[in-house]
């Protein structure tokens, strides 16, 4: 078992609170996380059939993306589904946290997971709406602890340039500093001026990742206050936001497109906007009700927008815009159910985290069809 906070912290470390959309009701919505976790179940949807699976595994955590609660309760009665919910959950000890626009922009998140299942290569964001910060992150370190604190600031995130990883400039000199006479140094007598040998490590670090960095970077150093410098920089960082926008291995017509969606999803039916025989090689998808991405996707040069929900008039308007629509259903976003799994599951290994994860076998897709 762990503790349900902590579960938590791993899973925010991969899709942070920050990067869901202004108003988006997120995080913990029913329950405790202060207790101890056994096991994890992970959903598209709370719905009643799902929190009864929940008590029939005896699962202590539920984490949902779309929230059970998207607005303000008047009332908690088993009069509406809702509260019926709220109260199974609270009876049974069973909490409930949602990660939704978070877990779409989320790098390797849900749209990340729906590109990959559609083969698309050369990913780009489609949407931005989350700008992730630079800095240049400079520390000064005594020369025996150089490989200490590198490895560090590497492990956590730190120097990621493009396809570059623990990118970092080492520069040698020499430090001065007198300690006060309350001081414990780690190196030097109190109230003595010492010079000591150091390396100025400089890498860059992002909004994302500053403060684990940082923190790591604390932990392996030996001095008692350590020097740095957090520096903002110009160049951002590649952006984050919703949606992804990248390209198939061939080209195909959009009727074999189409099928080829329905095939990776797994979906009995679909609908599709456009000429069947129009070749389709340029792809932008975005889980869950995309009908406010049509000109986005067209605007980037999408030949086709595979998402849910797709109005009458938006599709009107995908025709005037000249870009296609695979609608496969909102649904398809269930993806996410063992993509978290999988993420979560490295982590947990990684933490020596005891929790067994389940996902959830509940069918929660409300549409049929003749």
């Amino acid at each position: 078992m762990a503790n349900g906070q902590y579960i938590i912290e791993q899973f925010e470390a991969f899709s942070p609170k920050k990067f869901a959309l202004e108003g988006d009701p997120i995080g913990l919505q029913i329950g405790t996380l202060n207790k101890e976790v056994k096991r994890v179940l992970v959903t598209l949807d709370v719905l009643e059939s799902v929190v009864d699976e929940a008590i029939e595994k005896q699962v202590d955590l539920i984490i949902a993306h779309h929230p059970p609660i998207f607005s303000k309760l008047a009332n908690v009665t088993d009069r509406s589904a809702t509260g019926r919910i709220v109260m199974k959950c609270m009876q049974h000890d069973i909490a409930v946290y949602a990660a939704h626009t978070n877990l779409d922009v989320t790098p390797g998140g849900v749209n990340d997971w729906m590109a990959e299942a559609l083969g698309l290569e050369t990913c780009e964001v489609l949407a931005p709406t989350f700008e992730n910060t630079r800095y240049k992150l400079s520390v000064f370190v005594p020369d025996e602890a150089v490989e200490s604190v590198s490895r560090a600031l590497a492990e956590a995130g730190a120097g990621q340039e493009g396809d570059y990883r623990d990118c970092q400039f080492h520069v040698s000199g020499t430090g001065q500093f007198r300690p006060s006479m309350e001081a414990t140094p780690y190196i030097g007598e109190a109230g003595e001026l010492e010079r000591v040998s150091e390396v100025r490590i400089e890498t860059i670090v992002t909004e994302l990742n500053q403060k684990q960095v940082i923190r790591a970077m604390k932990q392996a150093h030996p001095y008692e206050e350590v020097a740095y410098d957090l520096i903002r920089q110009e160049r951002p960082a590649a952006p984050l936001g919703l949606g992804r926008i990248g390209q198939l291995s061939e080209s195909m017509t959009l009727r074999s497109f189409a099928e080829h969606v329905r095939q990776v999803f797994g979906v009995q039916n679909l609908r599709f906007v456009g000429d069947e025989e129009r070749l389709i090689r340029k792809v932008a998808v975005l889980g869950g009700d995309g009908n406010k991405y049509v000109s986005a996707a067209a605007f980037a040069g999408a030949d086709v927008l595979v998402t849910g929900d797709l109005y009458f008039h938006v599709a009107h308007d995908a025709l005037a815009l000249g870009v296609a629509v695979v609608d496969p259903g909102h649904h398809v976003e269930s993806v996410m159910k063992e993509g978290v799994v999988r993420e979560l599951t490295r982590r947990f290994k990684e933490k020596k985290i005891d929790a067994e994860l389940i996902v959830s076998s509940a069918n929660t897709n409300p549409f049929q069809f003749l």
